[in-house]
C-alpha cells in the first residue's frame, strides 16, 4: 500500500501547473484629446497583449494605422504627420506587475511599470491598473497619460491649440489562458 501513496504523490509534481499566461490579440486601447477648440478620440481593437501572472509581467504591442478616428482627415494626420506609421508601425509597452495578485477569482489593485516605444522613442511608463480574475481569464485595465513631446511627436503651431499637451490613454485587455 505504502508504494501507492509515493507514486500518487509523486504523479502530483507531474501534473502541469495552472495556466499562469494569458493572451488576447483584440484588445482595446482608446486616447483622447481635449481642447477648447476640439475633441480627438481614437480607438484600436486590434492590440495584442499578455500576461504572465507567474513572473508578473506584461506587454503590449499595436500597429498605428490601427487606430480609428471619428473623421478620416484625424486618421490621416495621425499616420502621416504625426506618428509616422510607415516609418514607426508600432507602439510597444513591456513591463511588469507591481503588487499582489491572488490565483483566487477576484479583482486585484495593482501597479503597473515599464516601458512605452512610440515613434522610435522608448520611455517609463508607470500607471495604476487592475486585473480581474475570472475562470481562465484575466481581464487588465490602466489608464494613464503620455506627451506626443516625449515621444518625439511634432505638432505644427497651426494646430497646435486643437491637440491637448497630455493625451489620456485607456488600455482594457481581456485575455485568456493559454494552453499547455
Amino acid at each position: 500500500m505504502k508504494p501507492m501513496y509515493v507514486m500518487a504523490l509523486a504523479s502530483l509534481f507531474y501534473l502541469p501547473a495552472k495556466a499562469q499566461t494569458f493572451m488576447t490579440r483584440n484588445g482595446k486601447i482608446n486616447f483622447y484629446s481635449k481642447t477648447s477648440l476640439e475633441d480627438i478620440r481614437a480607438e484600436n481593437r486590434q492590440v495584442v497583449a499578455a500576461i504572465d501572472l507567474g513572473k508578473k509581467t506584461i506587454a503590449l504591442t499595436l500597429l498605428q494605422k490601427n487606430f480609428l478616428f471619428e473623421k478620416q482627415l484625424m486618421q490621416d494626420h495621425y499616420n502621416e504627420n504625426y506618428i509616422e506609421s510607415d516609418k514607426f508601425p508600432k507602439a510597444q509597452f513591456t513591463g511588469t506587475i507591481n503588487g499582489n495578485v491572488g490565483t483566487a477569482p477576484g479583482t486585484y489593485k495593482v501597479q503597473i511599470s515599464g516601458n512605452l516605444t512610440m515613434h522610435g522613442v522608448t520611455k517609463p511608463v508607470s500607471a495604476p491598473a487592475e486585473l480581474e480574475l475570472t475562470d481562465g481569464k484575466v481581464t487588465g485595465k490602466a489608464d494613464f497619460k503620455v506627451k506626443p513631446s516625449d515621444f518625439d511627436i511634432k505638432i505644427p503651431s497651426l494646430v497646435k491649440d486643437k491637440i491637448a499637451s497630455e493625451i489620456t490613454v485607456q488600455v482594457v485587455a481581456a485575455c485568456t489562458a493559454l494552453s499547455k
